[in-house]
């Protein structure tokens, strides 16, 4: 049975994959380079959702360490011992610290204590040092503190003292080792004396981040995302942008500065779906502007912030700012680019430099709004790009064509971006595989000398089961691959791409698929993962004409295809998709090609369609490399069933 029948697509689908069943040749004209490839082609879509940033990327291990969550105590509780004594007290001081305004007054007589969860817990590993620290002042009397990490058991797994308080707000720091690995760990702060202590910004960090920054990122989810290479990084969202009304949207300015000063809110996805309510997700910003910007630099990627145009969630309260107010909104975007681009002579760039970054980040992109669609926002859009472009014809302004791919609002976008000379234009498909498969083509047909794509939020959804990770099987993969080709091969109008979303813990989500699954202590990445991998790794400078019978491969007997040029490298990457169940034969003809040379193979491939990757079985689906010796006419070529491949061929 062929496999798209099995995967219950359509019957058009299925008897265009069974025709033309021999053999075919495929020819690829090396030696004729075509349009540019961006090096921004392939990057990252980063959302904080699903605990992406607080529990996740943002490596702080402490949830509510400043006490700002609606419910001040939240993930806080006292240790109940015999012999404990004391008591806790919130107080709210927002004369003196408006962005930060709450702290606990602990008063102890003798021994007290409180202990926090994290965030579904608190992954330590043995023999890792974790840095402790808090802003506190002693109110009265005498009191030490002693930080001790526990097992949900209660059995101790580190242990830290720290004194040394007076009269003064000061930061105070300890460090302390895990003894045992242990992914459910919480942290438990005892205060030993009498008197009574004010904490805030009570906080633990692993003391190996990525980069070794102190109270930076979490390590590992850094480096799956340095192996993808990624031409550029999206920030900070999403619907995060928006906010559900205007006064939860995301406001930069909010978010730099010294972390104690930044100003947390509830995040939206907090209670946004009723199946997965997480009443305990905040944005403490931690991770905010400066971050991104840092994380897009040390990656190589280009930064691509976006900011709210004024209006809040249309899925939500739909709430616009009047056009006549739009002038603070206009402004925000004039002072990111002067934090961004600014001399240290400026206002902004001088907080940049005051933050350790006094070279510019050159920021060259900027996206007004998230989703948006009608009236409302082109609107609003126009409002921007008349002053942007105005000041600053250097960015280049990211709009958007709504949430879906196509219909009504998505051709009202088109048509009125197309009449403001939008340089780049968004455009979202969350779809069922088959949508994939069928739209290989979708680009071929683009006004070349119409607005750029970027396509910034793309994911095939496929049927899910209980487990976190299900919903990324090796059929939505597949399906995403042969819609790549198409990308791919229309680089002259597609500028950007990026699947979405990127992170998510597997037991605190919101939404899937998401292309990098974590707990406390591991990561996995997923079939969709190493795909996106194969495109960025492998992405070229040029695209090469690839086909058969004189046509593109966007599904005809069941195969797609794409090639590219890598004139730096001197190499041509030909990427191959079988989606029959059949193992396909091939002959390529590559013009241009450095005869009876070794090529690297690189084959994704599956025992199953539905298979898919878990933290406890990551390699369910996994790149399996070989070797050949190229032949330029008549060279023969095996894909597996439902297969992948991306072949390197050197080139003369």
């Amino acid at each position: 049975m062929n496999l798209l029948h099995k995967a219950g697509l359509s019957l058009l689908l299925v008897t265009q994959a069974m025709a033309g069943a021999n053999a075919q040749t495929i020819t690829v004209q090396a030696n004729k380079p075509g349009v540019a490839i961006q090096p921004t082609m392939w990057g990252i879509f980063f959302e904080d959702i699903n605990f992406a940033a607080d529990g996740g990327l943002y490596a702080e291990m402490v949830k509510n360490r400043s006490f700002e969550f609606s419910v001040p105590m939240m993930a806080w509780k006292e240790v109940k011992r015999e012999g404990l004594k004391g008591k806790t007290l919130i107080n709210n001081h927002k004369t003196a610290n408006p962005a930060n305004p709450r702290y606990a007054s602990i008063t102890v007589d003798g021994q007290y204590g409180l202990s926090n969860e994290g965030f579904r817990g608190m992954g330590v590993k043995q023999g890792a040092a974790y840095d402790f620290s808090l802003w506190a002042r002693q109110a009265s009397g005498n009191v030490k503190l002693r930080i001790v990490l526990v097992s949900p058991a209660g059995e101790k797994l580190g242990e830290t003292t720290l004194g040394g308080l007076n009269g003064e707000w000061n930061k105070h720091t300890a460090s302390l080792t895990a003894t045992k690995t242990e992914a459910k760990a919480k942290l438990e702060v005892y205060f030993e004396g009498n008197g009574t202590v004010e904490a805030d910004m009570i906080s633990l960090f692993p003391k190996d981040t990525w980069k070794g920054r102190p109270g930076g990122l979490r390590k590992d989810l850094v480096e799956k995302l340095a192996e993808l290479k990624p031409g550029f990084i999206r920030f900070p969202g999403g619907c995060i942008v928006e906010g559900r009304d205007l006064s939860n949207r995301y406001q930069w300015k909010k978010t730099v500065g010294k972390p104690e000063e930044r100003e947390l809110i509830i995040n939206r996805w907090n209670t946004e779906f009723s199946h997965r309510n997480a009443p305990d997700y905040f944005q403490t910003f931690g991770l905010g502007f400066f971050e991104y910007f840092q994380l897009a630099e040390d990656l190589g990627s280009t930064a691509l912030p976006i900011l709210n145009c004024g209006m809040a969630c249309q899925y939500n309260t739909g709430e616009v700012v009047a056009l006549d107010e739009l002038d603070p909104y206009i402004q925000d975007a004039l002072d990111l680019i002067e934090f961004a681009n600014g001399s240290t002579a400026t206002k902004w760039g001088k907080l940049r430099a005051d933050m350790g970054h006094p070279a510019p980040f050159n920021l060259k992109y900027l996206g007004i709004g998230n989703e948006q669609w009608d009236v409302q926002y082109i609107d609003r859009y126009k409002l921007f790009a008349e002053v942007l472009e105005k000041k600053h014809p250097e960015i280049v302004l990211v709009s958007g064509s709504g949430p879906g791919a196509s219909g009504k609002e998505f051709d009202f976008a088109w048509k009125e971006l197309k009449k403001l000379n939008a340089p780049l234009i968004d455009e979202h498909y969350y779809r069922p595989p088959e949508w994939f498969f069928q739209n290989a083509a979708r680009y071929d047909n683009y006004d070349r000398k119409g607005p750029k794509v970027f396509a910034g939020e793309y994911a095939a959804h496929a049927k899910e089961q209980p487990q976190a990770e299900s919903r990324n099987t090796w059929l939505s993969a597949l399906a995403e691959a042969a819609f790549m080709t198409g990308l791919e091969r229309n680089a002259d109008v597609v500028h950007m791409c990026s699947y979405a979303p990127l992170f998510a813990h597997v037991e605190a989500w919101q939404w899937r698929p998401d292309l990098i699954w974590f707990d406390n202590l591991q990561t996995v990445a997923t079939p969709n993962y190493y795909v996106q991998k194969a495109y960025a790794n492998y992405a070229g400078t040029n695209v090469l004409p690839i086909t058969a019978n004189g046509k593109f491969l966007t599904g005809q007997d069941s195969l797609y295809a794409s090639a590219v040029l890598d004139k730096k490298a001197k190499v041509a990457y030909i990427k191959l998709v079988n989606i029959s169940s059949q193992t396909k034969n091939i002959t390529l003809d590559v013009a241009g090609i450095a005869a009876n040379k070794d090529t690297k193979v690189e084959t994704l491939v599956a025992s199953d369609l539905y298979s898919y990757n878990t933290l406890e079985k990551p390699k369910e689906v996994y790149p399996v490399s070989s070797t050949a010796k190229t032949q330029a006419k008549g060279w023969k070529n095996t894909l597996a069933p439902s297969s992948f491949t991306v072949i390197t061929v050197p080139i003369k």
